[in-house]
Parts: C-alpha cells; structure tokens; sequence
C-alpha cells in the first residue's frame, strides 16, 4: 500500500497492519456470498409470491366441482329413488301397525271402560306412529273439530279404532310420489281423539 505524505512532499510507503488486511478481506467475502445467495434466492422467492395457492387456502366460492358423468348421474338417480321407496315401505308398515292397535285397543275396552297399563302403552304408540306419518307427508299441528264428538271411553276408542283404519288404507293407498292432504288431516283427526281419550280416562 503506497500512503502521500502532502506535507514533507514525498513518497513514503507503509504496509497495512495483517488484521486490517484481514478484514478488508472478509468484508469482500462476505459481500460476495450475499451477492451470490441473493442471485440464486431471488428466483425462487419469486417464484413462491407467484405459485398457485392450495385449495385450502382459494375462495370456495371460487372453486368448481368436476361435472358428474352420466353413468354418475344415473347412479345417484337409482339411490335416490331406492331411498325413496325404502322410506315409504317404512312409511307403510307404520300405518299397517297403526290399524292393527286400533283394532286391539276397541277389543280391550270391550269388557272395561278402564285403560290398562298395556293399552297406554299401545296409546303411546299410536300417537307416535301416527305423528311419524303425518311428518312424512308434510303435515304439522292443526286445530281439528270432531263433528259427533263422542262423550264416554268406549265410544272415543271406537272412533279411535275407525279412525286407526282409515289412515291406515289411505296411506297405502297413496303413491310414493304423491302427496296427500287426506293423510295428514286423517292423521290429525286421529291425535284429536286420541288426546280427547286421555282426557276422559282421567
């Protein structure tokens, strides 16, 4: 290293000290090494900013489902209506069930007036039988007026009993895709009575 000494007006020479040499050096090193790794780094933060995001992270608004095929669509149509048909078996065992309790609670009040243990619990049973029903058909509470209402026990489970059939037949009756205004409000005048029963059996 060559140093001016401007104010004796000559030249004079002086080497740096080694740890000056040394830093001078790794200050160099050092400059290179991140010059480099900000060359080979930048593409790939680049690329990272521009990459697509995962599906978790999109709008699933944004998002389109891949368009079912026709064999798919069929597929699905048949386990729909499978569906649909184990439902109203089900509905149709429940109706046929409902008419057999109708027939056995008018015989057990045959010889008593008096409800057993075991006709409350077939009562029981006709309430939610008959409420399941009237949900399937799309039906829901409503006020009902019972033209003839009857007065004693006997004569409300007979009703009851007749009622029971009716609902019975009319929900067999019913195609699976039809939905009947006859079974709901049969649906309804039978928890009418059923409720008037419980009333009188008090």
């Amino acid at each position: 290293m060559v140093k001016v000494n401007l104010e004796l007006g000559v030249h004079t020479t002086r080497r740096l000290p080694k740890s000056s040499q040394y830093m001078s050096t790794m200050n160099y090193t050092l400059k290179f090494i991140s010059l480099f790794c900000g060359l080979i780094l930048l593409p790939a933060l680049a690329h990272a900013q521009t990459a697509p995001r995962a599906p978790s992270d999109m709008d699933p608004t944004a998002t389109h489902e891949r368009p079912i095929t026709e064999m798919e669509a069929e597929i699905k149509a048949k386990q729909a209506i499978k569906y649909a048909e184990k439902g109203h078996q089900e509905n149709v065992d429940r109706a046929k069930e409902i008419a057999q309790i109708g027939k056995e609670l008018k015989s057990a009040v045959k010889d008593t007036p008096i409800l057993s243990a075991e006709s409350q619990k077939k009562i029981e049973r006709l309430e939610k039988l008959t409420r399941k029903i009237r949900g399937e058909a799309g039906g829901d509470d409503q006020d009902i007026e019972i033209p003839n209402r009857p007065s004693d026990l006997p004569s409300t489970v007979s009703r009851i009993a007749d009622a029971a059939d009716t609902l019975s037949k009319e929900v067999q009756n019913t195609p699976r895709q039809v939905v009947s205004t006859c079974v709901i409000e049969n649906a309804n005048v039978l928890l009418e009575l059923i409720k008037l029963m419980r009333t009188l059996s008090r």
